[in-house]
């Protein structure tokens, strides 16, 4: 070979060797994605993209999933890494490493473990079958955010309950991966924090009754409490308020600052009791009639669309209650009794706010009935009782006899009664044509105008005024989850989830909570064929392809030979 063709030969090299590694430099920085799958489990959802092209300062993410895992947690580590490929392929000021928290000395992961428990992130028990032996190891499944002095953390593991499996756990925390990371980047990226306002002086539920909500939204909203009377109007200022299980009448005038904050686009959560029910009560009589609570409140809902029946649901799936089924010595012996009127609902699995939460736990709730506008809206129930329902009339009379009946799921014929509801869209003010001349000078001296009918805005109606509360130990200073059944001594996770879903999903700006509509169905193998088949297909996969190879290697130096000899 000459030295001009060699020096074309380096030449041509040197360019091919070039191209390829600024071809991959490019690759690696821009990605693009063709999501080929029926269910798009590779496509973020339109809020979480515009939200995460606005990032304008870089966010670090510490995903702490490095490390030896079962197939099934390397799926999740790996759908984690994807999701925060697309992240930084939107924008690049997303930066994320993966990090295996028990790596190192014996003093340096107690060390590690001990700050992590000191910033809420705790470590969950994987259980590792490795050739017949079991072992367990003690994973964090959380991805940490920073942004500037800010940090948050996401935990990426669903919670296992007794009626799923490992592999569905996984598939379900798959199922929400975008979320949770996207949700924690917008909470680091709020520069202002949105407000929530619970209303009292009604008899409402008190800041012990409401603490571990608080505490669960005080981290990313500012919260207050404001008694009606005390105020000229609810500013629009507020972006949320809750009125939840008020005891007493609501004045006109306080009704009238209800309405006028929501004609001006304000959102409202109402959690309303229809009667005044107690098990002490029911103890205590034998049976009894309970009795109507007057809030005041009925026509005002009416007008926006929303009715509360005057009924009780009773379920055959419901929580149970203690009662006594005998003594032993002088102590009473107690056994758990389904108690109908306290409905197991699941969430309504079409709408972002319910879907995927959980069982949830209803308390003597009423039917809501929706009614024809002057203004179309949009309603959405978003929990309700199962199909084996039935419901009691008022007056109606209540008490424990009901628990020794055998049940006749043949009773139980009314079908899903509506628990939960969203209602969206243009409402119709409850004072249109009939606002009184001191409510409008009361308006005017403070320079605002009456109006009847709204901009689109949300209400969420929710027929159970204790849906939210937890338990408040005040001796012993211990407060319960939300959703915590006593007598059963379990939390039933869709109370939380419900509520703290429909208040994100009213205050959301970018609609990230579609995110949580994504559903990667679960394609599992069949163990039976599995068994059944396995040399078959071993044969196929391992066995074929050599006798192919040999078969193709003989024919080729056969028809070889006679061409060339």
């Amino acid at each position: 070979m000459g030295m001009r063709k060699r020096a074309e030969v380096i030449i041509i090299t040197f360019i091919l060797a070039t191209l390829l590694i600024v071809s991959n430099g490019i690759i690696n920085r821009f990605t693009a994605y063709v999501d080929l799958t029926d269910d798009k489990k590779y496509t973020l959802s339109e809020g979480t993209r515009d939200m995460i092209a606005d990032i304008d300062q870089t966010i670090y993410v510490k995903v702490l999933l490095d490390g030896d895992f079962p197939a099934e947690f390397e799926r999740l580590k790996e759908s984690t890494a994807d999701i925060l490929r697309q992240f930084r392929s939107i924008n690049p000021r997303v930066e994320y490493i993966f990090e295996d928290p028990n790596e190192g000395s014996v003093a340096e992961v107690n060390e590690r473990r001990e700050y992590l428990r000191s910033q809420g992130i705790l470590a969950t028990t994987l259980t590792v079958m490795d050739q017949g032996q079991r072992t367990d190891k003690l994973i964090f499944p959380y991805a940490i955010f920073s942004f500037g002095s800010r940090q948050t953390a996401a935990n990426l593991l669903e919670e296992q309950t007794l009626r799923s499996s490992q592999e569905l756990v996984i598939n379900r925390s798959i199922n929400l991966l975008e979320y949770k990371m996207a949700n924690a980047i917008q909470k680091l990226l709020q520069r202002d924090r949105k407000s929530i306002v619970f209303v009292e002086g009604q008899g409402e539920l008190n800041k012990d009754q409401t603490g571990r909500l608080e505490r669960e939204l005080g981290i990313y909203y500012d919260l207050g409490r404001v008694q009606l009377d005390s105020i000229y109007q609810i500013t629009p200022e507020i972006d949320l308020v809750v009125i939840a299980k008020p005891k007493e009448r609501y004045t006109e005038k306080d009704q009238f600052k209800i309405d006028q904050y929501i004609m001006n686009g304000g959102k409202v959560i109402w959690l309303l009791d229809k009667y005044d029910i107690n098990l002490d009560s029911i103890a205590k009589y034998g049976q009894y009639v309970p009795r109507e609570i007057e809030h005041g409140l009925d026509d005002q809902l009416f007008s926006y669309g929303v009715r509360i029946k005057p009924n009780l649901i009773l379920d055959a799936e419901a929580s149970k209650i203690p009662q006594v089924i005998g003594v032993s010595g002088d102590k009473p012996q107690t056994a758990l009794f389904k108690w109908y009127y306290h409905p197991l609902a699941e969430g309504n699995p079409n709408h972002p706010i319910s879907k995927n939460i959980g069982l949830t736990n209803f308390i003597f709730p009423s039917t809501l009935d929706t009614l024809k506008t002057k203004q179309p809206l949009s309603r959405t129930v978003l929990a309700s009782s199962s199909n084996y329902s039935r419901f009691q009339v008022y007056p109606m009379r209540i008490g424990f006899d009901i628990l020794q009946v055998d049940e006749d799921l043949s009773k139980f014929n009314k079908g899903s009664q509506a628990i939960a509801l969203l209602a969206e869209g243009e409402f119709v003010s409850h004072f249109k044509n009939r606002v009184p001349k001191a409510m409008l000078d009361g308006l005017a001296s403070i320079g605002v105008e009456y109006k009847e009918s709204s901009i689109n805005t949300q209400q969420i109606f929710i027929s159970d005024g204790d849906f939210i509360k937890n338990l408040y130990d005040r001796e012993k200073g211990r407060i319960s989850d939300i959703g915590y059944n006593k007598w059963e001594e379990r939390v039933y996770p869709g109370n939380k989830n419900l509520i703290i879903n429909a208040i994100e999903y009213l205050l959301d700006d970018y609609g990230l909570l579609e995110a949580r509509s994504k559903d990667v169905k679960l394609r599992l193998l069949d163990q039976g064929k599995i068994e059944s088949e396995k040399t078959k297909w071993q044969f196929i996969n391992v066995v074929l392809p050599i006798l192919l190879l040999l078969v193709f290697g003989i024919a080729f130096n056969f028809i070889r030979k006679r061409k060339y000899t």
